[in-house]
């Protein structure tokens, strides 16, 4: 039986779309069991690279999950169960928020965050910009909240701003996009594959919200060459991950993401009198000067604390459930 490394294109309901050497075959888990790598339980995703036995007549047998160099996670609706990975292996994560109601700094912080905690680099995406008569005051809050983020203004209707893509779409990179359901991203994809393949929604006009278009993990190859709306020719290749569910992502490593997402706050931190500082009511806390004087905003600061203590819990559920795993393998 020949062993073949394939890449992990499409998964669906457990059933995987593999593809090695321009040829596309399907695979299952060798057991109804988990795959263990390191010691970590874990499924094959969108953007995996596995090894599998090959099989002429029906699924071949995925039998290893290769080292990840970027992940997203989310947490698993069955109680005891480690976290999910949704998408793996990029090199950019296409942050994508329309040009409405949609924008929130808040959100954009929290994207940000778990973005960078991925592995792969964010790229802030402000879409539907044919609907925005003046895009200065998104760009600005933007720019505040991803200081050295690359931020591009565009439209995937009018095709204006999208050629600004073209550094993160060539040969051998891939991107993943991360955003709500309605902002475009379906859109976003139909363009730069040239062709319909992405089902769209509309944003409901009186609350901005959508509805979710992506029904399975998928990734896509774009062209060598993309012909943008309004005629203007971009180079690209690289591979395009849309995934459903990725509304669920938590921040597992705030130490990781935070480091970039709330640099200014990190930074602030590091100025107060004590090390062990709360920010509480101990003198000398530079985070509680820069409050009060209007240099860090308050809802910045509690998303920071609210982010941290979601980091604080993913931890320990993720510790208890490698101890019962570790149980469970001992006793087996």
């Amino acid at each position: 039986m020949e062993r073949v490394t394939a890449y992990v294109t499409a998964v669906h309901r457990g059933r995987y779309e593999l593809e090695t050497e321009g040829k596309i075959f399907f695979g299952r888990l060798k057991t109804a069991e988990f795959l263990y790598h390191g010691g970590e339980a874990l499924f094959p995703t969108v953007g995996d690279m596995v090894e599998a036995d090959w099989q002429e007549q029906g699924d071949s047998v995925i039998q290893k999950v290769l080292p990840r160099k970027s992940v997203f996670m989310r947490l698993n609706s069955t109680q005891g169960q480690p976290d999910q990975a949704v998408a793996a292996n990029f090199d950019y994560v296409f942050v994508v928020m329309s040009l409405n109601r949609d924008f929130h700094v808040t959100k954009l912080e929290r994207y940000l965050t778990v973005a960078w905690q991925s592995g792969g680099i964010p790229v802030v995406i402000l879409s539907k910009a044919d609907l925005c008569a003046d895009a200065g005051d998104f760009l600005a809050k933007a720019g505040k909240a991803a200081p050295g983020t690359d931020i591009l203004c565009l439209s995937a209707k009018t095709g204006d701003g999208m050629e600004a893509l073209e550094p993160f779409l060539g040969k051998g990179k891939s991107v993943v996009l991360l955003g709500s359901s309605g902002v475009g991203k379906s859109s976003l994809v139909n363009v730069l594959l040239g062709s319909d393949v992405m089902e769209t929604g509309t944003i409901r006009e009186y609350d901005s919200q959508g509805r979710h278009t992506t029904t399975h993990r998928q990734c896509f190859l774009l062209p060598d060459r993309i012909m943008l709306p309004g005629g203007r020719e971009i180079g690209a290749g690289a591979r395009i991950i849309d995934t459903p569910g990725m509304r669920m992502l938590h921040v597992s490593d705030f130490e990781q993401g935070a480091g970039n997402a709330f640099e200014d706050v990190e930074t602030l931190a590091a100025q107060c009198r004590f090390r062990d500082c709360s920010h509480g009511k101990e003198p000398g806390c530079a985070v509680k000067a820069a409050i009060a004087d209007g240099r860090l905003p308050v809802k910045k600061w509690n998303n920071y604390l609210s982010m941290r203590k979601e980091a604080e819990y993913a931890k320990k559920r993720a510790e208890i459930i490698a101890k019962k795993q570790s149980r469970r393998k001992r006793e087996s």
